[in-house]
């Protein structure tokens, strides 16, 4: 939300998406050095980027937008001014924001208003979806196939799976103010379908004769197969598992966080985004928690194949509900859902 208050709409798409890049980043650096740190090395070394990030926001303005809600002007004028530089028009950016500043307080009646719950709703919708795409469950998987198609090392899987979830997120907020988030959205859920879909298809062949009551423990089960059949096609999951991470680090990892920033009404936007963080916090623990036992009821081809069509309902979602937001203005995003 900081940053897409205080970013250019032609930059906001590429910073937004950073916050999930820098999250990938930080995963792998945790990955690398746990191959040589002992845990409590690993834990000090991992506590001096929160130490970094207060020293500097001592030195960040607060955005503009919140500054213009409590009536104070000159320090607005003053935020732009090291945002945007000396040279930009201050003035007109601080009327244009202005002009949607709404100075009276949130009340629960306005959650009635379509210009606050419906931006609300697609928000929580989306973290929703994020969650019940199974990229925990397939992640679950990852050290497992990487020992099955015989890696040398299986401790180097998460590093391999992490780094590609680097460079594809990467490569989304390279391009996503130029292709927009919609078409990211699209492309990601279809490949993750796909790899969903091939993935069932895996455990289909590996587990031919499974049956609902002997899937207890998901890595009992891939552990009792058979061993010859296993290895013969163990490159089919190798290869869902790199095209899953591509596909969600390409649209569904980093586009729901920016445009829940983007759509979200100024005025609602603290307890909306605040509802929206809690859904997907609460999804992936229930999704976490209840893995296995979707396994034991639905075999684990079954639960793959459910995956991919909550995949699937993720592009008709978005095709239908979601609103592009490229080169708007936060502004223009929330005059939209007004006349909407």
């Amino acid at each position: 939300v900081y940053i897409s208050e205080v970013s250019h709409p032609k930059v906001r798409g590429m910073l937004g998406s950073c916050v999930q890049l820098m999250v990938v980043i930080g995963i792998l650096g945790a990955y690398v050095a746990g191959i040589t740190l002992k845990w409590r090395w690993l834990a000090l070394l991992c506590s001096f980027p929160p130490c970094i990030m207060l020293l500097f926001m001592f030195f960040m303005p607060e955005t503009p937008r919140f500054l213009l809600n409590k009536n104070k002007r000159s320090e607005a004028i003053d935020s732009l001014r090291f945002l945007r530089g000396p040279h930009a028009d201050h003035e007109w950016e601080c009327r244009q924001i202005e002009a949607s500043v709404q100075e009276e307080g949130l009340n629960l009646s306005e959650f009635k208003n379509p210009s606050v719950y419906r931006p609300l709703l697609i928000g929580v919708a989306l973290m929703f979806f994020q969650q019940v795409t199974g990229v925990n469950a397939v992640m679950f998987y990852a050290e497992t196939i990487f020992e099955d198609a015989n890696f040398k090392d299986s401790r180097l899987a998460s590093v391999v799976v992490s780094s590609i979830q680097v460079c594809f997120t990467a490569m989304a907020a390279l391009i996503i103010d130029k292709t927009g988030r919609k078409v990211l959205l699209y492309v990601s859920g279809i490949i993750m379908a796909l790899s969903t879909a091939l993935f069932g298809l895996y455990f289909k062949m590996v587990l031919p004769n499974q049956n609902n009551s002997s899937n207890l423990d998901v890595w009992f089960t891939i552990n009792s197969a058979s061993p010859g059949t296993q290895t013969s096609i163990s490159w089919l999951a190798v290869a869902s598992l790199g095209l899953f991470v591509a596909g969600f680090a390409l649209g569904w990892g980093p586009v729901p966080w920016l445009v829940i920033s983007e759509i979200l009404p100024l005025k609602a936007r603290g307890i909306s985004s605040g509802a929206c963080v809690l859904t997907n916090w609460v999804m992936a623990f229930l999704v976490t928690k209840e893995f296995n036992d979707f396994i034991g009821f639905l075999t684990s081809y079954g639960t793959f194949w459910l995956f991919s069509a909550f995949c699937c309902l993720n592009v008709t979602f978005t095709a239908f509900y979601v609103p592009e937001t490229k080169r708007q203005t936060l502004e223009q995003i929330e005059a939209y859902f007004r006349r909407s």
